[in-house]
């Protein structure tokens, strides 16, 4: 047995390991990490959200039956490599996509369908919670999906004991507590910089709004409570670790860290939790996280304002729409292989004709393509419909087909960066990237650079993603010095000097993009006949 196998043996044994696991969008992933920081075993479950009376959603019962299959492949990991089980681990850490809407009544029943980030349903109310608080209210916070209930009289709101979010949801349940971390707090309701809880005089002013309603509750009485990253926000009970872990072979009492949302997850996976750092999360959505020097100088409806996990402001720039078109079109193109009798793997795919992308004119030959699965928020789309648009001189060929879908999966997110650089003058020494978009090597990081003129790095470590970032968040609550803060822990105790592989932004690809951007502004009126025209 390797130094390296003993080692992790030896840390599992003697319960060093911290567990971090995340609910994405279209994956619930397990990662288990050593006592250096690294990860060790991993599990996966794949699953989808469903659309059903016109909301996207997840059931509790595919919740439960996702995290338990992520775990227990981690378990069986941990096993093969080590020889084996896990009894007990040092800390557990709970994250999930960012959000959404889940209210609970007193006996702990869910009085609504899981409502996610992905719906938008919630205009009317982000306008005006935007207006009463002088804040940008996005439509998927879970405020904005509270409000938006209260104007449209749902039954359900008078009940409401409990309001949290996915990650919320599942640390309740395998500790008991109703707590979550401020960086997925921010994204509930708005976070007072200086006290790092909600902001108390918001509250005020919702609840005045609403007082003629005679609601049984205050909107203090069925938050969460808001822990910084570092604080012990409670411990497995019996009935959560059976709940985690089917075999029983898990104990009870191991400590748990603020559960947090995907977006602090992955600010700590990239270690850009300090100011000017930034960091880019791509997959089915995309989200930008910019650490920024001081407040924005007025209201952006495109630019969210939350927290790091340690409770720093951060301007955040949110698309519904990445990769999903393009993942649709590979399925064609994989589906036209098998038609001609061959058998290609899917990572031999995507490489392939990814990488063709970088063969294709900087400006995609002059194709334009809108891959909004759904609506759009950023560009004011309540829905979508995917689409390709080409002139007759366009220069159609597959390696700009290929590059004008990565192009346009970072359409609307350049959008509202532009704010940021462009308007707000927001300084950042690079972006770090992480997610599916950056799988095949190289491509997503040139295509990205040139979008953002910004230098973009990939971790080694980027695979293991927001399951590894809420682990690290699990470590640094048990093995922070007592003054360390999260920013010194992960330069020290995980990252050292590593920064990746970093790609510089190419002047070319540069202005070929900027040329795309004016296709992609001014198309956006065929788009919205496209929606138009199938309604």
């Amino acid at each position: 047995m390797t130094h390296e196998l003993n080692d992790g043996r030896n840390a599992i044994i003697n319960g060093q390991t911290t567990i971090g696991i995340e609910l994405g969008s279209t994956r619930i992933k397990t990662v288990l990490i050593g006592a250096d920081n690294a990860p060790i075993a991993s599990g996966s479950h794949d699953w989808e959200n469903s659309y059903i009376n016109n909301i996207w959603t997840y059931s509790l019962e595919d919740i439960w039956k996702g995290v338990q299959s992520s775990y227990q492949e981690m378990i069986k990991e941990v096993r093969e490599k080590f020889g084996v089980g896990l009894k007990t681990t040092g800390a557990i850490g709970f994250s999930g996509m960012m959000h959404g809407y889940m209210v609970f009544d007193k006996e702990g029943n869910l009085l609504t369908p899981f409502r996610t980030w992905r719906n938008t349903i919630t205009a009317q109310a982000s306008e005006e919670l935007t207006k009463l608080f002088s804040y940008p209210i996005p439509q998927r916070w879970s405020i904005a999906h509270l409000y938006q209930a209260i104007l449209n009289n749902e039954e359900h709101v008078s009940g409401i004991d409990f309001m949290t979010t996915l990650a919320g949801y599942i640390h309740w349940k395998l500790t008991g507590e109703k707590v979550l971390g401020v960086g997925e707090a921010s994204g509930v309701f708005p976070i007072d910089l200086n006290t790092k809880d909600f902001n108390s005089n918001m509250i005020k002013q919702f609840n005045e709004v609403n007082s003629s309603r005679n609601f049984s509750w205050k909107l203090e009485n069925i938050l969460p409570k808001v822990f910084v990253a570092g604080t012990e926000a409670g411990k497995l009970t019996e009935e959560g670790a059976r709940l985690l872990d089917i075999t029983g072979e898990l104990q009870s009492g191991i400590p748990l860290c603020p559960p947090e949302g995907d977006a602090g997850t992955g600010m700590v996976a990239t270690n850009s939790v300090a100011v000017r750092t930034g960091n880019v999360s791509a997959g089915t959505s995309v989200f930008a996280m910019v650490v920024l020097e001081k407040e924005l100088s007025k209201v952006y409806p495109e630019i969210d304002l939350v927290t790091t996990p340690d409770g720093s402001l951060v301007g955040m720039v949110h698309s519904n729409n990445c990769t999903s078109d393009y993942d649709a079109w590979m399925g064609i193109f994989a589906e036209a292989v098998k038609a001609l009798g061959f058998d290609v793997k899917k990572p031999q795919l995507y490489d392939t004709l990814l990488g063709l992308a970088l063969q294709g004119d900087p400006d995609c030959g002059g194709l334009l393509a809108y891959g909004y699965i759904s609506g759009e928020h950023i560009t004011h789309f309540e829905e979508g419909r995917p689409m390709v648009v080409r002139s007759s001189n366009s220069n159609f060929n597959l390696a700009n087909f290929i590059r004008v879908n990565l192009f346009t999966s970072l359409g609307a997110l350049k959008t509202g960066l532009d704010i940021l650089f462009q308007k707000e003058a927001v300084k950042v020494d690079g972006i770090t990237g992480h997610g599916g978009f950056f799988k095949t090597k190289e491509v997503g990081q040139k295509i990205m650079a040139a979008a953002f003129n910004v230098p973009v790095s990939v971790m080694k470590t980027a695979g293991e993603g927001g399951a590894w970032g809420i682990a690290l968040l699990a470590s640094y609550m048990i093995n922070r010095k007592s003054s360390q803060s999260l920013e010194d822990f992960l330069k020290q105790n995980v990252f050292g000097e590593s920064q990746g592989e970093t790609v510089q932004p190419d002047p070319k690809d540069v202005d070929g993009f900027n040329e795309f951007m004016k296709r992609y502004t001014k198309g956006l009126d065929i788009e919205r006949a496209a929606v138009n025209s199938l309604n």
